[in-house]
């Protein structure tokens, strides 16, 4: 294929980053696919001559140099990144202990951060390259018991616009996508921790926030599958977006966040505008 290229994966033995991989494959490219446990991703992906499994905890930045480094001995370069891979700390932001909040910072923001830091060089080196990065409808707009995720989730908003600036003139594009709630396994048990403190002014609304959290898995309307071949697509263009807004939900979300923004601007323009010395 003249237009194969080398993604590489984060958090791909499960969830998405599954999806992702298996679309990436089905249409002819490469694919480093990564994750905490290489196992799960291989009995995932099945085998492939176009597919390396990476061991890599994205927290770990000699991981992410030696996935990177992996990925280059193996296919030669790497073309796509996509950043995946995340988890959940629910709850309110007083029930939640410092070390939950680091913990949520450290995987979902600070762990993109290492993935990227350790593939820039090989995508400035060639001139090209796209970022991709998983953010959320979290990123546009924060929710009550939602306070690590969406902190995590605005900072990745604000890296990947910055980025973007930065390494455009190397060649170097970018994608940011806010999926909706797609039926993914971020609300299992395994990617979702809830607070561990306990203030009994929160009791009554924590116990409906825990039980809605548990029962809305496997609810959730967005098809992963049909996220992932969207990628492909957008992967394909000559000038992709630099924002996905993925689902009808996440639709509706912006469109809400937009009509808010400029509520607030024209309610106050007057004020604002009167600040100047």
């Amino acid at each position: 294929m003249n237009n194969q290229k080398v993604w590489l994966i984060t958090g791909a033995g499960r969830g998405m980053g599954v999806d992702i991989a298996k679309a990436a494959l089905r249409a002819g490219h490469r694919v480093v696919a990564t994750g905490r446990n290489p196992d799960r991703v291989k009995q995932a992906l099945g085998d492939s001559q176009d597919l390396l499994v990476v061991k890599l905890d994205v927290t770990k930045l000699p991981d992410a140099e030696a996935a990177v480094k992996a990925g280059i001995d193996q296919f030669g370069t790497i073309d796509v990144l996509v950043n995946n891979a995340a988890s959940f700390y629910a709850g309110f932001f007083e029930e939640l202990t410092p070390e939950q909040m680091a913990n949520q910072l450290l995987t979902s923001l600070i762990g993109p951060m290492n993935v990227t830091r350790a593939v820039l060089p090989v995508m400035r080196s060639q001139r090209s390259g796209l970022v991709i990065t998983i953010s959320s409808t979290a990123g546009l707009t924060g929710f009550s018991f939602g306070t690590a995720y969406a902190a995590s989730k605005f900072g990745l908003e604000g890296w990947m616009q910055s980025l973007q600036a930065e390494i455009e003139p190397f060649g170097i594009q970018t994608i940011t996508v806010n999926p909706g709630f797609f039926r993914t396994e971020l609300l299992t048990e395994e990617s979702t921790q809830f607070a561990e403190l306990s203030i009994a002014d929160y009791d009554e609304r924590r116990i409906q926030q825990v039980q809605f959290w548990k029962e809305y898995h496997g609810q959730q309307s967005g098809d992963p599958a049909k996220l992932a071949q969207a990628l492909i697509t957008l992967t394909n263009l000559e000038e992709p977006p630099r924002r996905f807004l993925a689902g009808a939900d996440a639709i509706k979300t912006a469109e809400e966040v937009a009509t808010k923004l400029q509520q607030d601007l024209d309610a106050y323009r007057e004020l604002s505008s009167s600040l100047d010395y």
